[in-house]
């Protein structure tokens, strides 16, 4: 094995067609969803100029994406997952094109857009727990952490380059050209998904319903190494979320520039890259709740070093090193989950996992903000990564499952590699 590999696993491409076209057709369809992100609240400020209005987007695709990954999930554990991510890759192209015609047409409006993004946000929120159990079900156990690792090194670089592209195209043609090459990306990832095996639950299926969902957090709670896994995110982005605070940082201790703000972002990218690049070493490991708590940990020493920092580079090296711990702990608690969930369930604990990856956020910047403006954003900061740091010590006490979960043995090579 060359030192390249060591770094970065990448044995699920090298070893896997359908992964692999599934990989491909994802990574485009996120980067042409960056374009979007930036076309709807670029075109939500020019029909309003209310950041009211600008904020409301944020609202309704919260509430989409709770309501609808909810039912989704249900349905992940009742029906073929493949045809249930063909519908709703279908609807989200739709909602791309019609997004494109609306602000084409000349009569776009603030309701017309906000109605076409929780249309979007409703296709995401339904395919989402379906397209998370795919990993696990295309590739060995051994390479499931590989395969999420690949799967998050690409959002992450979507992140840094779909903005970017998104802000030339709104300037050279329009809020329309980004939502058509959304769609157009959209095409791609349909592609990927058409070319999977049939995917239906193994075992016993669910029924759709309240009951099914009460059944799924049932499952969650009486798992300690689920809600282990659940509850270490948990911690990390309610107690220490920093972007709602980067502003305030920025004007109080670095003359409020814009162009230092937009380092603040590029900062926790950077380093959210350079951990995928490097996940190898993390996805090879035999221990990855012991990885998944050190790495939820330093996320908070890092937070908290941010709200000390005085100098720039060092606030700089302190949000890079927060991204890269970051994703090493998306990589292994998406492995955990999938790993330890029985296929019965896959839908529904996906649908959890995918829900307070979007709520947390949110509620820890919510957090942040309620924090700094009693106190100071330094503060908000500190505090925040100090209670990280504590949480995650007591889980990684009090949760024994977790701490010591071991993976199994790598299996042997497939003798009809790219099945």
């Amino acid at each position: 094995m060359n030192m390249a590999d060591r770094l970065l696993d990448t044995r699920p491409l090298r070893t896997s067609a359908v992964f692999r076209r599934l990989w491909a057709g994802n990574a485009l369809s996120t980067v042409g969803g960056q374009l979007t992100v930036v076309a709807v609240l670029f075109q939500m400020w020019e029909l309003t100029g209310s950041p009211v209005a600008v904020g409301a987007i944020g609202l309704v695709q919260a509430a989409a994406m709770v309501l609808f990954g909810l039912l989704g999930g249900v349905l992940a554990d009742a029906v073929d997952r493949r045809r249930l991510v063909l519908l709703t890759t279908v609807i989200q192209l739709l909602s791309a094109g019609l997004l494109a015609v609306h602000s084409a047409s000349g009569a776009a409006s603030m309701w017309g857009l906000l109605a076409l993004t929780a249309l979007q946000t409703a296709g995401s929120g339904l395919g989402a727990p379906a397209r998370k159990t795919f990993v696990v079900r295309l590739l060995p156990a051994d390479q499931v952490g590989a395969g999420i690792a690949l799967t998050n090194l690409a959002f992450q670089a979507a992140l840094l380059i779909g903005p970017a592209i998104a802000g030339v195209v709104v300037a050279q043609w329009g809020v329309a050209a980004c939502y058509l090459v959304d769609a157009l990306t959209f095409a791609a990832a349909l592609y990927g998904v058409l070319r999977l095996p049939a995917m239906r639950p193994q075992g016993e299926t669910a029924r759709p319903g309240a009951r099914a969902i009460w059944e799924g957090w049932r499952f969650i709670i009486g798992k300690p190494l689920l809600h282990g896994a659940l509850l270490s995110d948990a911690l990390a982005t309610v107690t220490a979320m920093p972007v709602a605070l980067f502003p305030l940082i920025n004007s109080e201790r670095f003359g409020g520039r814009p162009e230092t703000l937009g380092l603040f972002f590029s900062a926790v990218a950077v380093g959210g890259l350079a951990a995928g690049a490097a996940s190898g070493m993390v996805t090879r490991a035999r221990r990855p709740g012991a990885v998944m708590l050190a790495a939820a940990g330093a996320w908070g020493l890092a937070l908290a070093g941010f709200g000390l920092a005085q100098p720039l580079w060092l606030a700089l090296t302190c949000l890079t090193a927060a991204g890269a711990a970051d994703t090493t702990s998306v990589i292994t608690r998406g492995a955990i989950v999938q790993l330890v969930t029985p296929d019965t369930h896959r839908g529904r604990v996906s649908a959890v996992d995918h829900i307070a990856g979007v709520a947390g956020p949110e509620l820890g910047n919510f957090r942040g903000g309620l924090v700094a403006g009693a106190t100071s954003a330094a503060f908000a900061a500190l505090s925040g990564g100090v209670l990280c740091v504590a949480g995650i010590v007591v889980l990684a006490l009090t949760n024994t499952p977790l701490r010591r979960f071991k993976t199994a043995a790598p299996e042997l090579p497939d003798p009809q590699p790219g099945r």
